[in-house]
């Protein structure tokens, strides 16, 4: 048994119902769903059927599909090239559509055309008009600023004397220098070391010496992320990022966030900029970030 299969079972078990009962719900034949359970899938017709029937065995046990199959994406079977084959035979072929798009291509060139020929005319209307524009305005003269000659002198009655300057600048006091009062510094954040829960998947971590929260999570390769507030509200949509995608959420006014990672080891968590130290290893994973009261 993989540990897909294992977690189906126990969802399944919990609710209660007996592989009868899903067999009623999914139409699935009950061999397939023993076969899910006991990760014996080459019973199964192909890949593309194993993970059709994981889906509706998940929905009908209230299990979210997309996570289950990203979480443990290693266990599931990858579809073959010859069914992906299949599929593409089953699309309409290149030549219809590209003779489809020619059609429509052809219909509307006549409305192109005409597009064309206002857009020649504006363009040409707008060009004459700069012209002729530029053609009327007046253009100023150049003027060439009239040189004053000084004879040697004139302005020797009005220099000052050096020594007024010297004594007026003696007599003025000197500036009062004003000390400034030392800022005083605001404490740094800190990230207490997260507390594991007792479900063993979920760990708290503490905020403190800051009152914003603003989470961010970078996906540096396929994983599931989701974030909630404390009652229980999707704040950002749940599904599966890429490398690459970042996930921001204001959790200020909740002072609290709910973070699901399918795959912790390819995410990393920070607050306020400051990346989250994970207490555990675990590759599946709840992480709870509050303010410190």
């Amino acid at each position: 048994m993989n540990e897909i299969g294992s977690r189906l079972k126990e969802a399944r078990q919990a609710k209660g119902l007996s592989l009868d009962n899903l067999q009623e719900m999914t139409k699935i034949q009950k061999r397939y769903l023993e076969a899910i359970e006991e990760g014996n899938f080459d019973i199964m017709p192909g890949a593309f059927y194993v993970r059709a029937f994981i889906k509706q065995y998940a929905e009908a046990v209230g299990l979210d599909a997309e996570e289950l199959l990203v979480t443990y994406k290693l266990d599931v079977p990858k579809t073959s090239s010859e069914e992906v084959t299949q599929s593409i035979q089953t699309t309409p072929s290149r030549r219809k559509i590209s003779r489809s798009s020619s059609n429509k291509f052809m219909e509307n060139m006549p409305k192109i055309i005409v597009a064309l020929f206002i857009i020649v005319l504006f363009v040409t209307f707008w060009i004459l008009l700069q012209k002729k524009l530029g053609d009327d305005t007046p253009q100023e003269e150049e003027t060439t600023p009239a040189v004053e000659y000084v004879q040697p002198g004139d302005n020797a009655a009005e220099e000052a004397p050096a020594d007024d300057t010297t004594e007026d600048a003696a007599e003025e006091p000197a500036e009062e220098v004003v000390e400034e009062e030392p800022v005083e510094e605001t404490p740094a954040q800190t990230i207490a070391p997260g507390e594991i829960q007792g479900d063993g998947v979920t760990t708290v971590y503490n905020v403190s010496g800051t009152e914003t929260l603003n989470i961010r999570v970078e996906a540096a390769g396929l994983t599931w992320i989701g974030i909630r507030n404390a009652a229980g509200a999707e704040q950002v949509e749940a599904r599966a990022y890429n490398a690459g995608e970042v996930v921001e959420h204001d959790s200020t006014a909740n002072r609290y966030a709910r973070i699901r990672l399918g795959d912790s080891t390819q995410a990393k968590v920070f607050v306020n900029d400051q990346e989250v130290p994970y207490a555990q290893t675990i590759v599946t994973q709840n992480i709870i970030i509050q303010l410190a009261e």
